[in-house]
């Protein structure tokens, strides 16, 4: 599906940032990304969406085409949020549907939570308000470590021996392909992540800036905007005990789907959470 290149400003006016946007006659929808990840992650979700939605689908600072920040301390969901809102004003959007899969979704919570008049609805891609530790742990076992690949076949088995028990029923041509997703090549023809090493440096201390502490007190802000939230059946982030406090605590306008197979996180191109993803978008605009 084709798309526009957008370049704009950050928040702090310090780094020039990247957007895909892909036209449509729909609501806008503003798609975030996880942590190590990029604009990329959701192509195949854009496949099903663009034309009848805008789609504004961001690089986070620090990741794919856009500028990597010399602070790292700057890599933290409540300065992405500010980014995302700069990137919508540009954009002369007041108001999106907020896509977030994993840090994407952090970023999207504290921003309907912040403003709420500018968020028409949130599909939280397998995060909540509390982050498993198990999974925090395991992604920082590999963030921003390790020498660049030798070529693409040794990236895409890299991409599968860290995420391969996420992944159940998938053949060698999906690795490659989230390899191409999540890396880029270098001038000598080694490939490496797309993303600036530095981002690591969130896990120090108490990983405060990947995923903060406590966030109920944010989900609690958002009792009146719809939710859907996405869970991997086998995710090490994002628990079933977790969703079911999220929908005790939001009793109207949340439904929650499991999608089998899939640890953390979906891809969003499974049967089961295109089905949801479209049924509640539908409702948004009922």
């Amino acid at each position: 599906m084709k798309y526009a290149d957008h370049a704009y400003r950050s928040a702090d006016d310090r780094l020039t940032l990247y957007a895909r946007v892909y036209g449509g006659e729909g609501q806008p929808l503003l798609l975030m990304h996880g942590l190590t990840r990029n604009s990329g992650d959701f192509e195949a979700l854009a496949d099903h969406l663009a034309g009848q939605y805008q789609l504004i689908v961001p690089d986070q600072r620090g990741r794919g085409k856009s500028e990597y920040d010399p602070q790292p301390d700057h890599y933290n969901p409540a300065v992405y949020a500010a980014d995302m809102f700069k990137l919508l004003d540009d954009l002369a959007i007041p108001t999106a549907g907020l896509i977030g899969t994993s840090m994407g979704g952090l970023i999207a919570m504290i921003m309907a939570a912040t403003n709420p008049h500018r968020a028409s609805g949130l599909i939280l891609n397998d995060i909540g308000p509390d982050v498993e530790q198990s999974g925090l742990d395991r992604i920082q076992s590999y963030v921003g470590a390790g020498e660049p690949f030798e070529d693409w076949d040794a990236a895409a088995a890299h991409c599968k021996r860290i995420n391969g028990d996420a992944f159940v029923g998938v053949d060698d041509s999906f690795w490659m392909q989230f390899a191409r997703h999540t890396c880029t090549a270098l001038p000598d023809g080694r490939i490496q992540p797309a993303y600036d090493p530095a981002i690591s440096a969130g896990f120090s201390g108490d990983s405060a800036n990947v995923a903060p502490a406590d966030l109920w007190p944010v989900w609690d802000l958002l009792a009146t905007i719809p939710v859907l939230s996405i869970r991997g059946a086998m995710s090490d982030i994002l628990s079933a005990r977790t969703v079911a406090e999220m929908q005790r605590r939001h009793p109207q306008d949340f439904t929650a789907v499991e999608i089998p197979g899939r640890g953390h996180a979906p891809m969003l191109d499974e049967p089961e959470a295109l089905g949801a993803i479209h049924a509640f978008l539908a409702s948004l605009e009922s």
